[in-house]
């Protein structure tokens, strides 16, 4: 993955629901069109972030799943 991004969220070690706030943070503190790289091992975050972004004004660039670890790319909407 060479993705781009401006912020890197590593919550490997946090469990639901932190992974999700941990990422909410990282976007609210950053400028539109920023982007967020967010790292975790937290199962439900494979639907919760997205499910998120799909709510919000945000774009996922991308998602991944490698081995144990989630990883999500998102872009800061307006």
């Amino acid at each position: 993955m060479t993705q781009a991004y401006d912020v890197l969220v590593e919550v490997e070690n946090l469990r639901c629901p932190m992974p999700l706030l941990k990422t909410k943070q990282a976007l609210s503190s950053m400028k539109s069109g920023q982007v967020v790289k967010v790292l975790t091992k937290d199962s439900g975050s494979w639907r919760d972030i997205p499910a998120f972004v799909e709510i919000s004004n945000h774009s996922m660039i991308e998602k991944q799943k490698q081995d144990d670890m989630y990883i999500f790319i998102i872009a800061k909407g307006e």
